[in-house]
């Protein structure tokens, strides 16, 4: 794969969700909608072709796309 998969705003919304916060939160820090927070997760998990978010944390980890 690529060097870096995600876009920069993928990217914030993962570092988000891995602070445990909820798509409304997510939504709210970033000042987007809460669908546009799913579109982000669900543009990402096909890119890493996984099926969850869990999962796609994993992947992005192993990528060093983020960080814990």
């Amino acid at each position: 794969m690529n060097n870096k998969i995600l876009t920069p705003r993928e990217r914030e919304v993962f570092n988000l969700l891995i602070l445990n916060k909820s798509t409304k939160e997510i939504a709210s820090t970033l000042r987007i909608s809460e669908k546009t927070v799913r579109n982000h997760i669900s543009n990402a998990m096909l890119k890493l072709g996984v099926k969850g978010r869990a999962q796609a944390v994993v992947e992005l980890l192993k990528l060093k796309e983020i960080e814990l």
